[in-house]
């Protein structure tokens, strides 16, 4: 390609840019990145801002990265303070393609509390990829101070955010468990059982936390442990189908207090969940 602005080729691969066909789109990025040219910078920064196709935002994330980190950092830097909600969260999802550190200091408190969702959820991802060791525990007292919020998508993109975090995040969360808002004292519970078991999916996490909440933790624990228990007798069954219409009353007084309004997808979990990796 041609470095210099305004040349006939970089005006075709603008026009490309901005077809009506998102396949044109993504192949137009696709070149673009191949046979990177500062000359299309602008560009490329400019579409990111107004694209609608998930694909080829991201397809022009990855061609801001093959040019130089020393002309695409400033620019991608001005857009962390546009007003367009795309703009902000694109910037932040290309700085975390980047991934220099440099730009920790770039995320602010008002990011990572984004009116927007996709900002803050963005916002935490890229933080937890470039944050310090040193301000690791603030920056896990600020995730915290959130848990609750938000939808399924939300609540489970903050929790992740806070596992990857590590060790420095379970004091905030054990005091969290104690909220007297129970969304987010559930949402709390669920991220510690993350934190405990990686592999346990979310939804079940969250029905977990419900079901603690609901009994308190020394009868969950009891009847935990009871159920566990080998060579479980008629008397044990009788017992358990006592304790499960008791934990479905509970559960119905919780519900009414708001827990629930956490653990209800409108799609499954293993799609979600999909959807959230493709997201990262």
């Amino acid at each position: 390609m041609n470095t210099t602005d305004g040349t006939p080729q970089n005006t075709r691969v603008a026009n490309a840019l901005g077809a009506k066909d998102p396949s044109v789109r993504l192949q137009a990025a696709l070149a673009v990145g191949s046979n990177p040219d500062p000359g299309l910078l602008e560009t490329l920064v400019e579409r990111c801002a107004v694209e609608p196709d998930f694909f080829v935002r991201d397809m022009l994330s990855w061609a801001l990265t093959r040019l130089s980190p020393q002309i695409t950092l400033p620019r991608i830097r001005r857009e962390l303070d546009s007003a367009r909600v795309q703009a902000r969260s694109q910037a932040l999802h290309t700085l975390s393609k980047i991934g220099d550190r440099g730009a920790w200091a770039w995320i602010t408190r008002d990011m990572l509390r984004d009116a927007d969702d996709e900002v803050a959820r963005t916002a935490w991802r890229l933080a937890v990829a470039l944050v310090p060791e040193d301000e690791k525990k603030d920056l896990a007292d600020e995730l915290v101070a959130q848990l609750g919020r938000g939808d399924r998508a939300v609540r489970l993109s903050l929790s992740r955010a806070l596992v990857d975090l590590g060790d420095v995040v379970e004091p905030a969360l054990e005091k969290a468990t104690a909220d007297p808002d129970p969304a987010v004292a559930a949402h709390a519970r669920a991220t510690r059982l993350l934190r405990q078991d990686p592999e346990a999916g979310f939804d079940a996490a969250i029905d977990e936390a419900k079901r603690v909440i609901a009994l308190g933790p020394e009868r969950a624990a009891a009847a935990a442990a009871a159920a566990a228990a080998p060579g479980v007798g008629e008397t044990s069954k009788a017992a358990e189908a006592s304790e499960a219409i008791e934990t479905s009353e509970a559960a119905e007084t919780a519900e009414t207090a708001g827990v629930a309004e956490i653990g209800e997808p409108a799609e499954t979990a293993e799609s979600m969940e999909a959807a959230e990796a493709v997201d990262c």
